[in-house]
């Protein structure tokens, strides 16, 4: 994973915590509000796992926050709401269900099609 992944991962993690401990929320109770685990919620207060747009929506949502507030500190929309853009090589690189030698192929096949139209 990229130092900046990790970094907006950890900057997500440590907002979900305060804003969670603003709210005067446990983490066993926002988890259950959301429909998510406490050790789920937990691992992404610890900013250890990314959680998917819709988890992170209903986060929001639990505490009383839009969306788009988490999705800017995840760098999924620019300052002023449009989706930021993300390139297809980073999105490969930080897939943890391919091995290094799948994504080095992903890579050179979207390279080899992005290049030739």
């Amino acid at each position: 994973m990229a130092p900046e992944h990790e970094e907006a991962l950890a900057d997500l993690g440590r907002y979900i915590r305060a804003q969670r401990e603003i709210a005067q929320l446990s983490l066993r109770h926002l988890a259950r509000m959301t429909n998510v685990s406490d050790s789920y919620l937990s691992q992404v207060e610890r900013g250890l796992y990314q959680p998917s747009p819709e988890i992170l929506r209903a986060i929001a949502e639990g505490l009383g926050l839009s969306p788009d507030v988490l999705y800017r500190r995840m760098g999924w929309l620019s300052d002023d709401g449009e989706a930021a853009e993300v390139s297809v090589t980073d999105a490969i690189r930080a897939d943890k269900r391919l091995n290094q030698a799948q994504k080095s192929a992903l890579i050179q096949m979207y390279r080899t099609m992005a290049d030739g139209s």
